[in-house]
């Protein structure tokens, strides 16, 4: 080998050193890499994460697998409560149409004095209803009132809503399980005792001081006062802003005054202003209220105001009654009978 061809070749073996010192001090110095082996792989056996796919692989879709189905939320029924009702659970095999469970229904809803109801579960809306038609219902239940302002129930109103349901779960094909007799009458005595120890109505009579008063005027003056005709003869009353709620106060006359032909011929001498507390809520203050229109009243149309006994009350004696209903209201909300509250209005009716 010539001198020329060993130069030759010593110097390539040096430009190759340098080009591979160049190739590793730019690699060195550029941004690190992730090993080939864990790179995601585009060929469908692993992907890059994202919306499309799983976070880690496969593992991703176990994590999946173990997630509940969510189920549709069961809302509470809005006329059967278990603090005032017994219930009676009515199991079917397969959902019923509105139609074919309003066919079936009982002709009264009431057992003796005690009202109740049947609802169906809406497949659609998971909402508990009276049935209605063009919907349809995978269960039922039936719930009577155990207690209200005519006593407890007893054995034989009990026995009158088994048979009344029996027979429409019978109707629609249905397994209907009830609470024991004996437990329900026993509740709903404890119940009424309750109700009968926190029922207050309260009363005050507006009694003419000299001349009588005709329809028409007491009219007018209670007109003046926010009262308006009530739905029953002989009756005015301060109504609730909530819709559907009960009357905030009542001012009772004789009803045959009501019937009168002409009002301005009628004769009137007392008048009955009452507040039903347990129907009214404790935020509206109603009491407040009662005693205003109370004075209110009696100053314009020249009254007197009394006790059920004709004696004449003064100061010390409203506030000694609302000192009392202050221990009311809390004894109430503390049995969740909030006065005003649709359980209580419907315990105190």
């Amino acid at each position: 080998m010539t001198l020329t061809e060993m130069l030759a070749i010593a110097g390539g073996v040096v430009l190759a050193g340098v080009v591979a010192h160049g190739a590793w001090s730019a690699r060195k110095a550029g941004p690190r890499r992730a090993d080939a082996q864990l790179e995601p792989m585009m060929d469908g056996a692993r992907q890059e994460p994202g919306l499309n796919g799983p976070a880690l692989g496969e593992a991703a879709v176990s994590l999946d697998a173990t997630l509940p189905a969510v189920a549709r939320v069961r809302k509470p029924s809005a006329r059967i409560d278990a603090l005032i009702d017994a219930i009676a659970t009515v199991t079917l095999d397969a959902p019923v149409s509105g139609e074919m469970a309003i066919s079936h229904l009982p002709g009264s809803r009431r057992a003796g004095t005690k009202p109740f109801h049947i609802e169906g579960m809406n497949t659609e809306s998971g909402e508990w209803e009276l049935p209605v038609p063009g919907q349809r219902y995978g269960e039922f239940q039936a719930g009577v009132q155990m207690a209200n302002r005519n006593g407890a129930m007893n054995e034989i109103e009990y026995s009158e809503f088994v048979q009344k349901v029996q027979s429409f779960a019978d109707g629609v094909g249905a397994f209907v399980q009830f609470p024991d007799m004996l437990d329900v009458v026993g509740r709903a005595r404890e119940l009424d005792h309750f109700a009968g120890d926190h029922d207050a109505q309260l009363a005050v009579i507006l009694r003419a001081r000299s001349a009588t008063w005709t329809l028409g005027f007491v009219q007018q003056i209670a007109a003046r006062h926010g009262f308006v005709p009530g739905a029953m003869p002989g009756r005015l009353v301060l109504a609730s802003e909530e819709e559907g709620a009960p009357p905030i106060l009542s001012l009772n006359f004789e009803p045959q005054a009501a019937l009168a032909e002409n009002p301005q011929l009628s004769s009137l001498r007392e008048l009955s202003l009452s507040l039903d507390v347990a129907q009214t809520p404790e935020a509206l203050e109603p009491f407040a209220s009662w005693q205003e229109a109370a004075r209110g009243l009696a100053r314009d149309i020249e009254a007197d105001v009394c006790d059920d006994r004709g004696q004449v009350l003064n100061l010390h004696a409203f506030a000694s009654i609302g000192q009392d209903l202050t221990t009311l209201y809390r004894a109430l909300a503390s049995r969740d009978l909030a006065a005003g509250s649709l359980v209580s209005r419907r315990l105190f009716s």
